[in-house]
């Protein structure tokens, strides 16, 4: 499966983005990995081109919340099902339109907190890496 991570902004804080660097490494190993980091000052018709008819993930607060073991068996389910390319959009400082929200295919909420930008990448990246180890049976993760 193909996954694309798709930001607003550009990450500034070194250690994340060291951090997020490694993850989409490290998931290179499972899946094909795509990364655009987009101006703060995009379009929502911009972003729409970027995300096209992909299956679409948007990163909200208000979104859905899942385990580890839920968010990957979510993931294997998309590849059964044949889709074959993911796009995880993490909005900018303002979040996301009601445009962009009503695109996705699911919201979703990483945690009830609010991460800054740089960290939502990094968690995001290995939450994905999380459940790709999970969905191949490697011991990375432990509960």
């Amino acid at each position: 499966m193909k996954m694309m991570i798709v930001t607003i902004g550009q990450p500034k804080l070194s250690f994340a983005k060291e951090g997020f660097a490694e993850y989409i490494k490290r998931l290179s190993g499972f899946h094909k990995m795509e990364v655009t980091h987009l101006s703060d000052k995009v379009t929502d018709d911009k972003l729409l081109q970027v995300i096209d008819n992909h299956f679409c993930i948007v990163l909200d607060e208000h979104g859905v919340e899942y385990t580890s073991r839920e968010f990957a068996r979510f993931l294997d389910e998309k590849s059964v099902n044949g889709v074959s390319e993911i796009v995880f959009v993490i909005g900018g400082p303002e979040g996301h339109s009601e445009k962009i929200k009503k695109h996705a295919n699911v919201l979703w909420s990483m945690s009830k907190l609010t991460f800054p930008h740089d960290l939502a990448m990094m968690i995001l990246a290995e939450t994905l890496y999380r459940s790709s180890t999970i969905n191949a049976g490697h011991p990375y993760h432990r509960e």
